[in-house]
């Protein structure tokens, strides 16, 4: 199986989504074939939902597509370490692997804070590869946050 980084058409989706006035956060889930089925960036102020992370708009794309709460077998691609709802969401969707960019030591649920995935209670623990697109994804946000302040 050749390995296929996504992350570059994450950080399209988390480019997209700062143009919008959003935090720049892209998520892209991919197939077992290798399909993109669903890309997403926040839309949290525009929908004025506070659940509307990229990875939870791209989940619900994915599942829709789908026909089903379950993606066994796909891998869900962001430019932000998961919060710990997107990452509950993600574990209950069976995600088989969460491949991230930057850290976030403040918000993030998986290699910080609630540690979602390894949590006694998680239903479920995909494989996590993060780290990949780091940089590119620390600097969008950087400037993002560096231009309102």
């Amino acid at each position: 199986m050749t390995f296929t980084s996504h992350m570059d058409q994450a950080l399209d989706e988390a480019r997209a989504a700062a143009a919008r006035g959003e935090v720049p956060v892209g998520a892209v889930i991919v197939a077992p074939d290798g399909r993109v089925v669903a890309a997403a960036g926040n839309r949290t102020r525009e929908l004025n939902d506070p659940t509307a992370h990229a990875e939870i708009l791209a989940l619900r794309a994915a599942c829709a597509g789908a026909g089903s709460e379950r993606l066994p077998g796909y891998t869900l691609w962001v430019t932000l370490e998961p919060c710990a709802m997107c990452a509950a969401a993600m574990a209950n969707a069976r995600i088989a692997r969460v491949c991230y960019g930057a850290n976030d030591p403040k918000s993030g649920g998986v290699a910080h804070g609630a540690r979602v995935f390894t949590h006694p209670q998680a239903h479920h623990e995909p494989e996590v590869v993060d780290g990949i697109g780091a940089e590119a994804a620390s600097d969008l946000l950087k400037a993002f946050f560096a231009a309102r302040r």
